[in-house]
């Protein structure tokens, strides 16, 4: 029977994902260190390790193609999905990772000093009352409420060459009917990870108002 380390690595090279060693550490430390504070804080409802690195750690990764630019915030990022995972395989990348409830963010922030990421910054806040003079190229979600939503909360926090990456299950039709004026759809990727028996899509969004090139199409 494999390890969790093991299953970790074989999932990981499955996806063709080519990790060095200590990045597959700090992915297994992450994950120990999320079931050891779910005992207590309850930050997520899946507890079986295996599970954990399909469902948490394969499918934050599956955006990885897609995440555009150097400053990249996820917003109610929960237990640090996807943001975490990113953030280790993309170290060049700057992340912030915000959410409003302060006992996931005292855990993120535990994570950081633990796994020394020197690319990550934990802000305990609603995305709403966020406000940041250096603007993002990439807001993230996951799990995190409706497109509609998630937009009028957050558009003030995208740069001029930005985009909406919004990580659903099922294709979200009715959401996507349901998208506010002012914003454009650019895409929708159907994400495959292999060992993961589940439908993922990636929605991709710009303002509309900006109108020269566009990433993602």
């Amino acid at each position: 029977m494999l390890s969790h380390s093991d299953f970790l690595h074989r999932m990981l090279s499955d996806n063709q994902y080519d990790l060095p060693v200590k990045i597959e550490e700090q992915l297994m430390h992450y994950l120990d260190l999320l079931a050891r504070w779910n005992k207590v804080f309850n930050l997520t409802s899946i507890c079986d390790p295996t599970k954990m690195i399909l469902l948490h750690i394969l499918d934050s990764l599956s955006i990885h193609p897609y995440v555009h630019g150097t400053r990249i915030i996820d917003v109610g990022t929960g237990a640090g999905l996807p943001g975490i995972p990113l953030a280790l395989v993309q170290p060049e990348k700057q992340f912030v990772l915000i959410d409003s409830n302060n006992k996931k963010t005292r855990f993120l922030t535990h994570v950081v000093l633990e796994l020394k990421l020197n690319n990550v910054e934990i802000i305990h806040s609603r995305c709403e009352d966020l406000h940041s003079e250096k603007l993002f190229d990439s807001i993230l979600s996951r799990a995190f409420t409706s497109l509609r939503v998630m937009l009028e909360t957050t558009q003030h926090l995208l740069n001029r060459q930005g985009v909406f990456l919004v990580m659903k299950g099922l294709y979200p039709e009715q959401e996507i009917r349901d998208i506010p004026q002012g914003f454009e759809l650019l895409a929708v990727h159907k994400l495959a990870i292999q060992g993961l028996n589940a439908e993922r899509h990636l929605v991709c969004l710009a303002k509309e108002e900006d109108k020269w090139e566009k990433p993602l199409q």
